[in-house]
């Protein structure tokens, strides 16, 4: 294998594994948030003892994700150097805006809310949960608005002196519709996420209650946390679909090749183009011999353009286009593929979509067992919540494999219409180091690799010691607020006592 194919590699394996933790960190945050806004609010004692523990995974899942994600920080600088040094005036900005306006804010006050409980009064340190929570989502913002850029450049000019794109309208940039498409989809997939988190694990605590003869406790405590994941489930639910119907249209519009190959739709249609559930043959490298089977009529043309009978053209007359405008060759003088992996494309697309039934499922079931109050211990409801707890995660992977792998053999999509810049684009196989060997890069793919299957196992273990521990019996109030907790500045002896003067 060459660098390009190992350098690739690399960054698939380390981002999709980092995308692992993101969604429910986005998601869970505003969840956490929403607990303590409910103990503050009533003062019951049952979302204090929720908001410390799903608190404690979030806390979990928020340090291998910080962990896992400057990795790639790193990656664009060594493995893809040639690509940072295309589009770093660019792509730069929105990072050091991600790092500075939003990262800083959720580490820091995040910091504050873990050691805070009992130093900061009730509502301030409610308030700083909230600060994580929204500078989680404005971090995505911003991550997002660079990979936005990569789909669609905009606000950009090409200095062809130097080879290299440069910043001229951060304004456009940060309100690109691609990121304005992406972000609420990534957002609702996020809640998503996070929903069918807090519904699948209550859910399995309520059942295992139940069967002990504890239904009161499971009646107090996990039954509102399912309420509150099924809620949310619900409303982002929609929120995914209307959300990725806007980013679809968008996507044809911008990059007509991805969409065709997202149905591996190798023939322009002059009706309706059909979606199928199946694809037979070999998708690899080419069309030869592929047969759908199981069609919807009309679905792709109708995802696309929003009419159902609406012609789309096949990935071979677009390759035909693009050799035609672009005309770049290999290494034998031949025109280069510009179609994506059709195998990856097209089964990603679909099993993106066929993940979310999970969440689904468990919304439907949830909802029905604990209708009037009531409590349910049947153990295929808790086998439905452990297998629907990994499909969200599963469908923003498979998520993001098509967009990433659909906008191939380019780095940064061109955009020639008139909503972006014609000349800035760059094929992926230009944006890989010239310097760093494919031994470098195997030794750090296999080294990293190795590092992230370690860290999953401790990210497991520790998910499951404190999942399987449960909500605690009971849970002090430990803010300042609680005239029990003020300690007594007379009293020379007390561990509690305020300093009087700090260095």
């Amino acid at each position: 294998m060459d660098a390009l194919a190992l350098a690739r590699w690399q960054f698939g394996i380390t981002t999709v594994y980092h995308f692992i933790f993101v969604p429910l960190t986005i998601g869970l945050a505003p969840l956490v948030a929403i607990m303590q806004t409910a103990w503050v609010r009533t003062g019951n004692e049952r979302w204090l003892r929720l908001t410390k523990f799903f608190g404690k995974l979030l806390l979990i899942n928020f340090a291998i994700g910080v962990a896992t994600g400057i990795v790639q920080e790193f990656q664009f600088g060594m493995a893809w150097s040639e690509y940072s040094r295309f589009v770093g005036d660019v792509f730069g900005a929105p990072l050091a805006m991600e790092a500075l306006a939003a990262f800083f804010v959720e580490s820091t006050f995040l910091g504050l809310w873990i050691f805070g409980w009992d130093k900061l009064p009730k509502k301030i340190h409610l308030a700083c949960i909230w600060a994580v929570a929204i500078a989680t989502n404005l971090s995505a913002f911003f991550i997002l608005a660079a990979n936005s850029w990569m789909q669609h450049p905009v606000g950009t000019i090409l200095n062809e002196e130097r080879g290299r794109a440069e910043m001229a309208d951060i304004g456009a940039v940060l309100t690109n519709s691609t990121l304005w498409a992406a972000f609420p989809h990534t957002i609702s997939a996020a809640f998503l996420t996070a929903g069918t988190f807090v519904a699948a694990i209550a859910a399995w605590w309520m059942v295992k209650l139940a069967r002990r003869g504890e239904g009161e406790k499971a009646r107090d405590v996990y039954r509102p946390a399912i309420t509150l994941g099924v809620i949310v489930m619900l409303v982002s639910g929609v929120g995914v679909a209307l959300s990725g119907d806007q980013q679809a249209k968008l996507m044809f519009d911008q990059q007509p090749m991805k969409m065709s190959a997202a149905e591996a739709l190798c023939e322009t249609t002059d009706g309706g183009a059909p979606f199928s559930i199946l694809a037979i043959g070999d998708l690899t490298d080419s069309c030869e011999g592929v047969s759908h089977v199981i069609q919807i009529p009309g679905l792709t043309s109708f995802l696309a353009t929003g009419d159902f009978t609406s012609p789309l053209p096949g990935v071979e007359d677009l390759q035909r286009q693009y050799e035609e405008k672009y005309g770049f060759t290999d290494a034998n003088g031949e025109p280069i593929s510009y179609q994506p992996n059709l195998a990856v494309t097209y089964w990603s697309f679909r099993l993106m979509i066929g993940f979310g039934v999970g969440s689904a499922a468990l919304a439907l079931v949830a909802l029905w067992v604990t209708r009037k109050g009531r409590v349910s211990s049947s153990v295929w409801v808790s086998r439905l919540a452990i297998v629907a707890l990994a499909t969200p995660f599963l469908a923003s992977s498979f998520g993001w494999i098509f967009t990433e792998m659909g906008r191939q053999p380019w780095v940064v999509a061109p955009n020639p219409n008139p909503s972006g810049v014609d000349g800035v684009w760059l094929l992926t196989a230009r944006g890989v180091s010239t310097v760093a060997g494919p031994g470098t890069i195997l030794t750090s793919l296999i080294a990293f690799t190795a590092l992230y299957a370690a860290l999953a196992v401790v990210w497991y273990r520790l998910m499951h010691r404190y999942t399987v521990e449960g909500v605690a019996d009971t849970e002090k109030d430990p803010s300042p607020d609680n005239p029990a907790n003020r300690p007594d500045p007379d009293d020379p002896t007390s561990a509690d006592r305020p300093l009087s003067f700090a260095y």
